[in-house]
Protein backbone atom coordinates (compact mmCIF):
# COMPACT_ATOMS: atom_id res chain seq x y z
CA UNK A 1 0.00 0.00 0.00
CA UNK A 2 3.06 2.17 -0.19
CA UNK A 3 2.63 3.26 -3.46
CA UNK A 4 -1.52 4.74 -2.70
CA UNK A 5 -1.08 8.10 -3.45
CA UNK A 6 -3.91 9.60 -0.12
CA UNK A 7 -4.07 13.01 1.34
CA UNK A 8 -5.76 12.37 4.97
CA UNK A 9 -6.44 15.19 6.61
CA UNK A 10 -6.46 14.78 10.25
CA UNK A 11 -8.67 17.98 12.06
CA UNK A 12 -8.23 19.25 15.22
CA UNK A 13 -7.29 18.44 18.73
CA UNK A 14 -8.02 20.40 21.45
CA UNK A 15 -5.25 21.54 24.20
CA UNK A 16 -3.87 18.80 26.48
CA UNK A 17 -4.42 18.42 30.06
CA UNK A 18 -0.85 18.30 31.29
CA UNK A 19 -1.90 16.98 34.38
CA UNK A 20 0.82 13.93 35.88
CA UNK A 21 -0.75 13.07 38.80
CA UNK A 22 -4.33 11.88 39.67
CA UNK A 23 -5.75 12.79 42.70
CA UNK A 24 -9.77 12.20 43.01
CA UNK A 25 -12.57 12.43 45.62
CA UNK A 26 -14.35 9.47 46.35
CA UNK A 27 -18.19 8.98 45.65
CA UNK A 28 -19.13 10.12 48.91
CA UNK A 29 -17.81 13.35 47.99
CA UNK A 30 -19.97 14.33 45.20
CA UNK A 31 -22.97 12.64 46.44
CA UNK A 32 -22.72 14.76 49.72
CA UNK A 33 -22.65 17.91 47.48
CA UNK A 34 -25.06 16.79 44.81
CA UNK A 35 -28.64 18.66 44.36
CA UNK A 36 -31.58 15.92 44.16
CA UNK A 37 -32.47 16.24 41.04
CA UNK A 38 -34.58 13.66 39.57
CA UNK A 39 -33.99 12.86 35.41
CA UNK A 40 -37.57 11.25 34.41
CA UNK A 41 -36.39 10.35 30.99
CA UNK A 42 -34.44 7.37 31.87
CA UNK A 43 -36.81 5.06 30.87
CA UNK A 44 -37.28 6.97 27.72
CA UNK A 45 -38.78 4.72 24.67
CA UNK A 46 -36.28 4.33 21.86
CA UNK A 47 -39.38 4.43 19.57
CA UNK A 48 -39.82 2.66 16.12
CA UNK A 49 -36.97 4.79 13.84
CA UNK A 50 -34.82 3.02 16.11
CA UNK A 51 -36.09 -0.36 14.96
CA UNK A 52 -35.82 0.39 11.37
CA UNK A 53 -32.50 2.34 10.86
CA UNK A 54 -30.62 -0.18 9.37
CA UNK A 55 -31.64 -2.79 6.01
CA UNK A 56 -31.11 -5.72 7.90
CA UNK A 57 -29.89 -6.37 11.36
CA UNK A 58 -31.37 -9.41 14.06
CA UNK A 59 -33.46 -8.60 16.90
CA UNK A 60 -30.31 -9.35 19.31
CA UNK A 61 -28.95 -5.69 17.93
CA UNK A 62 -31.82 -4.16 20.06
CA UNK A 63 -31.30 -6.70 23.67
CA UNK A 64 -29.77 -3.17 24.97
CA UNK A 65 -28.21 -3.66 28.51
CA UNK A 66 -29.79 -1.66 31.29
CA UNK A 67 -27.27 -0.38 33.82
CA UNK A 68 -28.76 2.42 36.54
CA UNK A 69 -31.62 3.05 34.78
CA UNK A 70 -29.83 3.89 31.60
CA UNK A 71 -29.43 2.00 28.10
CA UNK A 72 -26.22 1.07 26.75
CA UNK A 73 -25.55 -1.37 23.45
CA UNK A 74 -26.13 -4.55 23.32
CA UNK A 75 -23.11 -7.53 23.65
CA UNK A 76 -22.04 -7.68 20.30
CA UNK A 77 -18.50 -9.41 19.52
CA UNK A 78 -15.79 -7.06 21.13
CA UNK A 79 -17.66 -3.26 21.16
CA UNK A 80 -17.43 -1.62 24.14
CA UNK A 81 -18.34 1.88 24.08
CA UNK A 82 -18.88 3.54 27.46
CA UNK A 83 -21.56 5.99 26.93
CA UNK A 84 -25.36 5.12 26.71
CA UNK A 85 -27.61 5.35 23.97
CA UNK A 86 -31.08 6.92 25.69
CA UNK A 87 -33.08 9.15 24.59
CA UNK A 88 -30.94 11.75 27.11
CA UNK A 89 -27.69 10.54 25.58
CA UNK A 90 -28.67 11.40 21.97
CA UNK A 91 -30.41 14.80 22.25
CA UNK A 92 -26.79 15.30 24.15
CA UNK A 93 -25.00 14.19 21.17
CA UNK A 94 -26.81 16.19 18.38
CA UNK A 95 -26.03 18.58 21.18
CA UNK A 96 -22.72 18.65 20.67
CA UNK A 97 -22.93 17.81 16.96
CA UNK A 98 -24.20 21.54 16.74
CA UNK A 99 -21.98 22.87 18.93
CA UNK A 100 -18.87 21.48 16.89
CA UNK A 101 -20.60 23.01 13.43
CA UNK A 102 -20.54 26.15 15.47
CA UNK A 103 -17.01 26.33 16.27
CA UNK A 104 -15.44 25.35 12.72
CA UNK A 105 -17.41 28.09 11.75
CA UNK A 106 -20.37 26.43 10.38
CA UNK A 107 -18.79 24.01 8.50
CA UNK A 108 -19.05 20.23 9.04
CA UNK A 109 -15.54 18.87 7.86
CA UNK A 110 -12.41 21.23 6.96
CA UNK A 111 -10.85 18.87 4.07
CA UNK A 112 -10.99 20.32 1.30
CA UNK A 113 -13.30 17.87 -0.72
CA UNK A 114 -13.84 18.09 -4.25
CA UNK A 115 -17.79 19.49 -5.33
CA UNK A 116 -18.31 15.98 -6.98
CA UNK A 117 -17.88 13.69 -4.66
CA UNK A 118 -19.38 10.37 -3.87
CA UNK A 119 -19.29 7.81 -1.54
CA UNK A 120 -18.64 8.64 2.36
CA UNK A 121 -18.25 7.05 5.63
CA UNK A 122 -19.25 8.63 9.11
CA UNK A 123 -17.55 6.16 11.32
CA UNK A 124 -19.26 5.88 14.87
CA UNK A 125 -22.25 8.20 13.76
CA UNK A 126 -24.25 8.09 16.78
CA UNK A 127 -27.49 9.83 16.20
CA UNK A 128 -26.56 10.02 12.40
CA UNK A 129 -27.12 13.74 12.16
CA UNK A 130 -23.32 14.31 10.53
CA UNK A 131 -24.19 12.13 8.28
CA UNK A 132 -27.46 13.52 7.58
CA UNK A 133 -25.93 16.85 7.72
CA UNK A 134 -23.58 16.23 5.04
CA UNK A 135 -25.56 14.68 2.94
CA UNK A 136 -28.28 17.00 2.84
CA UNK A 137 -25.45 19.20 1.54
CA UNK A 138 -23.97 17.04 -1.12
CA UNK A 139 -27.02 15.19 -2.43
CA UNK A 140 -24.89 13.34 -5.41
CA UNK A 141 -22.93 11.76 -2.90
CA UNK A 142 -23.88 8.35 -1.24
CA UNK A 143 -22.93 8.58 2.64
CA UNK A 144 -23.18 5.09 5.14
CA UNK A 145 -22.78 5.63 8.75
CA UNK A 146 -22.07 2.80 10.92
CA UNK A 147 -22.83 2.37 15.13
CA UNK A 148 -22.69 -0.66 16.99
CA UNK A 149 -26.65 0.70 18.72
CA UNK A 150 -29.02 1.35 15.60
CA UNK A 151 -30.45 4.91 16.80
CA UNK A 152 -30.19 6.51 13.75
CA UNK A 153 -34.02 7.97 12.45
CA UNK A 154 -35.79 5.80 9.75
CA UNK A 155 -36.71 9.53 7.89
CA UNK A 156 -33.74 10.60 6.54
CA UNK A 157 -32.81 11.81 2.97
CA UNK A 158 -32.45 8.69 -0.13
CA UNK A 159 -28.80 9.66 -0.24
CA UNK A 160 -28.16 8.30 3.30
CA UNK A 161 -27.80 5.21 4.61
CA UNK A 162 -27.20 3.19 8.17
CA UNK A 163 -25.32 -0.11 9.01
CA UNK A 164 -24.12 -1.65 12.08
CA UNK A 165 -20.67 -2.16 12.42
CA UNK A 166 -17.72 -2.36 15.15
CA UNK A 167 -15.03 -0.04 14.00
CA UNK A 168 -12.56 -2.01 15.92
CA UNK A 169 -13.09 -4.88 14.37
CA UNK A 170 -11.85 -5.41 10.66
CA UNK A 171 -14.25 -3.48 8.22
CA UNK A 172 -16.26 -5.03 6.08
CA UNK A 173 -16.17 -2.38 3.23
CA UNK A 174 -14.16 -3.22 -0.51
CA UNK A 175 -10.27 -1.50 -0.03
CA UNK A 176 -10.93 1.65 -2.42
CA UNK A 177 -14.49 2.76 -1.23
CA UNK A 178 -15.07 5.85 -0.05
CA UNK A 179 -13.34 9.56 -1.29
CA UNK A 180 -14.02 10.59 2.41
CA UNK A 181 -14.23 8.85 5.64
CA UNK A 182 -15.11 11.09 8.64
CA UNK A 183 -14.71 9.69 12.35
CA UNK A 184 -15.57 11.62 15.61
CA UNK A 185 -15.44 11.53 19.24
CA UNK A 186 -14.04 8.14 19.24
CA UNK A 187 -12.55 8.43 22.66
CA UNK A 188 -12.68 5.78 25.52
CA UNK A 189 -13.87 3.10 22.43
CA UNK A 190 -10.81 2.60 20.47
CA UNK A 191 -8.16 -0.16 21.79
CA UNK A 192 -5.64 0.04 18.54
CA UNK A 193 -5.72 3.48 17.13
CA UNK A 194 -3.40 1.98 14.73
CA UNK A 195 -5.20 -0.79 13.62
CA UNK A 196 -8.45 1.69 12.77
CA UNK A 197 -6.67 4.17 10.67
CA UNK A 198 -4.91 1.37 8.64
CA UNK A 199 -8.52 -0.10 8.05
CA UNK A 200 -9.48 3.66 7.14
CA UNK A 201 -6.60 3.73 4.70
CA UNK A 202 -7.60 0.62 2.79
CA UNK A 203 -10.72 1.61 2.72
CA UNK A 204 -10.21 5.30 1.42
CA UNK A 205 -10.03 5.58 -2.29
CA UNK A 206 -6.27 6.98 -3.27
CA UNK A 207 -6.76 10.94 -3.20
CA UNK A 208 -8.94 10.40 -0.60
CA UNK A 209 -9.29 12.38 2.51
CA UNK A 210 -9.97 11.04 6.04
CA UNK A 211 -10.41 13.53 8.83
CA UNK A 212 -10.55 12.59 12.78
CA UNK A 213 -11.79 14.82 15.39
CA UNK A 214 -11.05 14.18 19.06
CA UNK A 215 -10.95 16.30 22.25
CA UNK A 216 -9.31 15.85 25.43
CA UNK A 217 -11.70 14.89 28.69
CA UNK A 218 -9.86 17.21 30.55
CA UNK A 219 -12.08 20.46 31.07
CA UNK A 220 -9.70 23.80 32.08
CA UNK A 221 -9.93 27.71 32.07
CA UNK A 222 -7.48 30.48 30.87
CA UNK A 223 -8.79 32.35 33.80
CA UNK A 224 -7.95 29.44 36.38
CA UNK A 225 -12.33 29.28 37.08
CA UNK A 226 -11.68 25.35 36.97
CA UNK A 227 -9.97 24.93 40.35
CA UNK A 228 -8.12 21.64 41.42
CA UNK A 229 -10.09 20.05 43.12
CA UNK A 230 -13.28 20.78 41.50
CA UNK A 231 -15.34 18.56 40.11
CA UNK A 232 -15.07 20.29 37.06
CA UNK A 233 -11.47 19.34 37.29
CA UNK A 234 -11.35 16.33 38.04
CA UNK A 235 -14.64 14.83 35.65
CA UNK A 236 -11.96 14.12 32.85
CA UNK A 237 -9.97 12.20 35.28
CA UNK A 238 -12.35 9.78 36.27
CA UNK A 239 -12.58 9.10 32.30
CA UNK A 240 -8.82 9.00 31.86
CA UNK A 241 -8.55 6.33 34.87
CA UNK A 242 -11.55 4.39 33.73
CA UNK A 243 -9.80 3.96 29.81
CA UNK A 244 -6.61 2.77 31.67
CA UNK A 245 -8.81 -0.09 32.84
CA UNK A 246 -10.95 -0.78 30.12
CA UNK A 247 -7.98 -0.50 27.64
CA UNK A 248 -9.40 1.82 25.63
CA UNK A 249 -7.94 5.29 26.08
CA UNK A 250 -9.31 8.81 26.86
CA UNK A 251 -5.55 10.37 25.87
CA UNK A 252 -5.91 10.95 22.22
CA UNK A 253 -4.08 14.06 22.19
CA UNK A 254 -1.53 13.86 24.73
CA UNK A 255 -0.32 10.70 23.06
CA UNK A 256 -0.66 11.95 19.21
CA UNK A 257 -2.46 8.75 18.53
CA UNK A 258 -4.52 10.31 15.39
CA UNK A 259 -1.34 11.54 13.83
CA UNK A 260 0.71 8.59 14.80
CA UNK A 261 -1.71 5.82 13.41
CA UNK A 262 -2.01 7.97 9.86
CA UNK A 263 1.84 7.94 9.70
CA UNK A 264 2.06 4.07 10.35
CA UNK A 265 -0.93 3.08 8.56
CA UNK A 266 0.58 5.13 5.66
CA UNK A 267 -1.11 8.41 5.29
CA UNK A 268 0.68 11.33 3.31
CA UNK A 269 -0.24 15.11 3.54
CA UNK A 270 -1.12 15.13 7.57
CA UNK A 271 -2.93 18.70 8.62
CA UNK A 272 -3.40 19.13 12.76
CA UNK A 273 -5.11 21.82 13.63
CA UNK A 274 -5.83 23.26 16.71
CA UNK A 275 -9.30 24.62 18.66
CA UNK A 276 -10.50 25.50 22.07
CA UNK A 277 -13.90 24.82 22.64
CA UNK A 278 -15.68 27.13 24.98
CA UNK A 279 -18.32 25.99 27.50
CA UNK A 280 -20.17 27.65 30.16
CA UNK A 281 -20.37 28.30 33.52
Amino acid sequence: MSDKASSPKKSPKSPSSGASEVVLHDAGHWAALAQDEQDEDADSSLGVDTESSTASMTSSILNYRTIKGRTYHSERGNAEYWASNDAQQNEAMDIIHHFLVLTLGGKLHLAPLKDDIKTVLDVGTGTGIWAIDFADEHPQAEVIGTDISPIQPSWVPPNVKFEIEDCTQPWTFSPDSFDFIYMRYLYGSISDWSALFHEAFRSCKPGGWVESFEASAMLESDDDTVKEGSAMSEWGKFFIEGGKRLGRTFTILDDDLQKKGMEDAGFTDIQTRDFKATSHR
